[in-house]
């Protein structure tokens, strides 16, 4: 397998759901995705993914956008771009880049399945193994592409305060 094409550099890869976030990191070579934890969405979320970034010294952060296996975009991929707009913003300069995440919970579903995680031991980690697809995916394609995977999120400017004027 060729490694060349793959940037040096630790990568975050997060899945973020609607109760929960699955953060995934890579090693420095790029080469493997694995688990690091769930986050409970909400106040405080991006303080922690901000945290982990300086922790682990992350070169760009991988954020799964749910797409329809047509390739639409609905409302829950609409709140995901919300989401990485808001994390592209607080962790400037580091990249954040948005990444078709087509049947990662799916496949991660089925690999916890197969290894035996049942019910709710397999709920508390679905979200942390939908990260680790998210990011092996984005890993894979570099590797094949020589390219940075996804699409990349350029933080909006902050908006002027225009009151007292």
């Amino acid at each position: 397998m060729n490694t060349t094409n793959v940037r040096h550099g630790v990568r975050l890869g997060i899945d973020p759901g609607e109760a929960r976030i699955g953060v995934a990191t890579s090693d420095p070579t790029g080469f493997l995705a694995t688990p690091v934890e769930t986050l409970p969405r909400g106040p405080g979320d991006l303080d922690r993914l901000a945290a982990l970034v300086a922790e682990l010294d992350v070169l760009e952060v991988l954020v799964g956008l749910p797409v329809s296996m047509s390739g639409r975009e609905g409302p829950s991929a609409g709140r995901v771009r919300e989401f990485a707009d808001q994390l592209a913003g607080r962790l400037a300069p580091v990249a954040v880049r948005l990444c078709d995440e087509r049947l990662s919970t799916v496949s991660a579903e089925a690999q916890l399945r197969d290894r035996g995680r049942k019910g709710r031991k397999r709920r508390a980690v679905v979200d942390q193994a939908a990260a680790v697809v998210i990011l092996q995916h984005a890993l894979d394609t570099e590797r094949g592409t020589g390219r940075a995977p996804g699409q990349l999120v350029v933080p909006k400017p902050p908006k002027e305060d225009t009151q007292g004027e």
